[in-house]
């Protein structure tokens, strides 16, 4: 979000101002003098209840819940600088075991040079994949004597907003493959008849955001690799996993979606979401260290010692990756099994009983991740967003949102189960919908009508 500038008089007038403070306290300018830290305190966490709660915000995908030993060390860690290498050198090994736990989750080649590092999160890791993708694709282009001056990415209409601002950060044309009403991922045909020789790659999904389903990745990889061999060509497939990355090894082990593959050469996955760790943690690790072209990459010694670095930040804090790292060897496969399967079971009892409603029809159920989508009905006097709004009332933030080209006449609301949503409080959701229902079919909103509502197939 971009801020304006407010260069005004407005005040902050503390609830307790009379024992605290001698008066009030600019918003937008820094106060002329000091003022007493529990008063500060008190008077920043009282603006915070404003906030929705986290335990209830069935939008983002972020984790919000860890344990309390987990919050220890990180906070132990917040005043480490992740770049200064040199400096805390157990932090930096501790992102060196993490980018090869993630790598060998991924079934990265065994004895290859797989290379891979932490970002902020997946927004970050988009970006890297998008640019070494590029720099290979010029590479090769500038060798065979052929023009580099017009690169394309072939991409679902279903991408999370990162992926658009990388074409248009980094001047790369977007070919977007459209999804259909009955269909919210793209499907191998329309792929492959968007590939051409300035193509950089493919980004196929491993759990949209839209619905949370997986795009059919091993097809998709099948027919570009038969196009590749028709054409002489090399396109390959960056796996965008920021969701399903830290499902599918322990939901759908025998799924073919990551390095087994050949021609995956890059995949990014989420820490902060399905990793179970605090906001911001991410990854990007490609299949060996030839698909990262060495001029991405700098050399930096005014830190102590030769630093390597390919991150579009520089300083960030150290304790994601102790959270994460944490994570990992506290819980271990079983752990991370044991929870992705009991958030499935949430989603499964909620999608269950959801599609029991007669105003609602299942989108998508959180077989593939533990997220699922659902509409309502063509006789539903209300549309999914009377819904989503009635729903805030009690505190619930269910979000409600047309799904990509070219179904954007269809509108959907989506739960995201995360862990610390249990079955109690998803029956607490299940009972503040049907109270939705039963307000809003008592009292239909004003001048709606089921010929103005979104499409229902």
């Amino acid at each position: 979000m971009v801020h304006r500038h407010t260069n005004d008089d407005a005040s902050l007038f503390p609830a307790y101002a009379g024992r605290l403070f001698g008066g009030p306290i600019p918003k937008n300018r820094m106060p002329a003098s000091e003022s007493p830290p529990d008063s500060v305190y008190r008077l920043i966490h009282d603006e915070l209840l404003l906030d929705g709660s986290s335990r209830l915000n069935l939008a983002t995908f972020v984790t919000t819940w860890m344990e309390p030993q987990a919050q220890v060390l990180m906070a132990e860690a917040f005043d480490k600088n992740m770049i200064d290498k040199d400096e805390y050198p157990q932090t930096a090994e501790i992102e060196r075991r993490c980018v090869n736990i993630v790598a060998d989750l991924f079934h990265a080649p065994a004895g290859g040079d797989a290379v891979g590092v932490s970002t902020i999160g997946s927004s970050e890791a988009v970006m890297l994949g998008g640019l070494a993708m590029k720099w290979r694709w010029r590479q090769r282009r500038e060798a065979a004597g052929l023009p580099a001056a017009r690169p394309n990415l072939v991409l679902g209409s279903n991408v999370q907003v990162v992926w658009e601002k990388f074409c248009r950060y980094w001047d790369v044309e977007p070919r977007y493959v459209p999804v259909a009403h009955d269909r919210y991922v793209v499907t191998p045909e329309d792929v492959v008849a968007r590939l051409d020789d300035n193509t950089i790659g493919v980004i196929p999904i491993l759990g949209t955001t839209y619905t949370g389903e997986f795009e059919p990745i091993k097809e998709i990889h099948d027919r570009v690799v038969a196009w590749n061999a028709e054409h002489d060509a090399d396109v390959p497939l960056h796996v965008d996993a920021a969701s399903g990355g830290f499902v599918a090894p322990f939901l759908h082990p025998d799924l073919e979606w990551d390095f087994r593959l050949p021609q995956v050469r890059s995949i990014n996955v989420s820490g902060h979401k399905y990793g179970l760790t605090y906001p911001g943690i991410g990854f990007v690790v490609w299949r060996s260290a030839e698909e990262l072209p060495g001029d991405l990459v700098f050399h930096v010694n005014y830190l102590g010692g030769d630093m390597p670095t390919f991150t579009l930040n520089f300083s960030r804090p150290g304790n994601q990756l102790v959270g994460q790292y944490y994570n990992f060897v506290r819980l271990g496969r079983d752990g991370y099994r044991r929870i992705m399967e009991r958030l499935r079971d949430v989603a499964h009892h909620l999608a269950a009983r959801i599609a029991a409603m007669e105003m609602f029809e299942l989108v998508s159920d959180g077989t593939d991740i533990p997220v699922l989508a659902f509409r309502t009905t063509p006789h539903a006097p209300f549309t999914v967003f009377h819904v989503s709004d009635e729903l805030r009332k009690g505190g619930w933030q269910v979000p409600a949102y047309t799904l990509p080209a070219d179904a954007t006449d269809v509108a959907v609301l989506r739960v995201v189960v995360r862990e610390g949503f249990t079955f109690d409080l998803a029956d607490m959701l299940l009972a503040a919908l049907e109270d939705a229902v039963r307000h809003l079919s008592e009292y239909p909103p004003g001048g709606f009508s089921p010929a103005s509502s979104f499409r229902h197939t």
